[in-house]
């Protein structure tokens, strides 16, 4: 009787897991949906603006490679029971956990600069405030959001702002579409060996596997542990990881399609409407903009609050995530589960990063050359955290009987090969 008491808590908790299949989308459906940030929206349109439906291929090449990637950082957090910078303080050189969190920092500050002054003018088009306060009630209800509410009802939330991006399909649905030629331009795209072809093709790489996804869904399968009754790193409570496993898998599959089909439908949209009109865009801002001569009113108000949406869903990702990189670099408390007054270094990092952006998005500097130094970044960061990632994931001396193997290492190392190759494209010169 008293064995049966012990193994109900458990049993209770994976039966919870398996019924429910919302509870089992959470970190992958958060970290794809944020994928598609303003910065994301402005490059999927640039490149739907520029070459219509022949760079809709690239959709198809990066929902595997994220996801594998995705994949194997979420296992790492979910089989240790700590994020990436922890892992990596425990069996890395500093040097190496200095340099990339540092990177990973400034990469963030910059795109989240990029995004406010995105939904900054946004906002200015539908409800006519003036931009730089736009930027600063939004850089203010985003920190005020993730420090005062609680973890588990600040996931719902972030869960449901999701939904918006619903409104990138419903614009496609509303301005006409040549299916044939789109199914043309899948099956036999026109490649080009142009600089801005290239540009455009590293950029769109750069842009859906970013290293602050790593970071944040690794934490994030943390936070579900902990928040959890009952729940342990696997490598402690191995019979859990039949179910969690799946979860993970699951989650990660359905987020990852989700950033990859509105991306898809975003390029899409500009291709049928900006591209057809010989429209030259720059920003998404610009994209919302142009949308409404040629779309409707109804289509340029829905990808304006497209725009809105996704920044506030991606600004605590890409704050979020270089606080949990801060936290595991100096051994912080980190949790959106902890108090401010138990938290304060990590909620520091989290408001200093909205911060930084504001300040940023106040100098009036070039989107585009914003968003440029952004990929540069992260493309040089993201190769050798990748590397590292697929190392951790592959040694049984971090991850024990849950070392990856088969598909998702060679997936994530495939991944890997892809970013590197971009990154070497970023310096090739026009």
């Amino acid at each position: 009787m008293d064995d049966e008491k012990l193994q109900e808590p458990e049993s209770a908790v994976e039966d919870a897991v398996e019924r429910s299949w919302t509870k089992r989308l959470g970190p992958g459906l958060i970290t794809g949906a944020a994928d598609d940030d303003p910065s994301g929206i402005g490059t999927y349109s640039q490149a739907g603006a520029q070459f219509g439906y022949n760079l809709l291929w690239t959709l198809l090449l990066t929902y595997p490679l994220m996801t594998a990637i995705q994949l194997v950082s979420a296992c790492i957090g979910r089989v240790t029971g700590k994020g990436l910078a922890s892992n990596m303080r425990a069996h890395y050189p500093r040097w190496l956990l200095y340099g990339a969190v540092i990177l990973l920092v400034i990469a963030n500050v910059i795109n989240i600069a990029a995004d406010l002054s995105a939904m900054g003018v946004s906002a200015q088009l539908l409800i006519r405030t003036p931009q730089q306060l736009n930027v600063v009630v939004l850089g203010g209800l985003s920190v005020i959001l993730q420090i005062f509410i609680p973890y588990d009802r600040y996931a719902r939330l972030l869960k449901w702002i999701a939904l918006v991006l619903l409104a990138y399909v419903a614009v496609a649905l509303v301005v006409p579409i040549h299916w044939g030629d789109v199914a043309h331009a899948i099956v036999l795209p026109r490649f080009s060996l142009s600089s801005d072809y290239l540009t455009t093709v590293v950029a769109v790489l750069g842009t859906t596997i970013s290293p602050y996804l790593f970071f944040w869904q690794a934490s994030q399968e943390v936070e579900e542990m902990r928040s959890e009754p009952g729940q342990k790193p696997l490598r402690r409570m191995p019979h859990q990881a039949p179910a969690q496993l799946r979860r993970i898998n699951l989650d990660t599959w359905v987020g990852m399609g989700v950033s990859n089909v509105i991306a898809f439908f975003i390029v899409l949209t500009a291709a049928a409407t900006l591209h057809l009109h010989h429209v030259d865009v720059k920003t998404s801002a610009d994209a919302a903009r142009a949308l409404e001569p040629i779309g409707g009113r109804f289509a340029y108000v829905l990808f304006s609050l497209g725009i809105i949406g996704t920044g506030l869903l991606a600004l605590p990702v890409l704050a979020g995530s270089a606080a949990y990189a801060a936290a595991g670099c100096f051994r912080w408390r980190s949790s959106l589960a902890l108090h401010l007054t138990l938290a304060r270094q990590f909620y520091a990092v989290i408001a200093l990063s909205i911060v930084g952006g504001v300040t940023i998005a106040f100098m009036h500097f070039d989107p585009i050359r914003a968003l440029y130094w952004s990929a540069v970044i992260n493309g040089v960061t993201a190769v050798p955290i990748m590397a590292i990632i697929m190392h951790m994931a592959r040694s049984k001396r971090i991850m024990g009987q849950f070392a990856v193997k088969g598909a998702m290492a060679w997936g994530g190392w495939l991944a890997t090969i892809a970013m590197a190759i971009a990154a070497v494209g970023v310096f090739v010169p026009g």
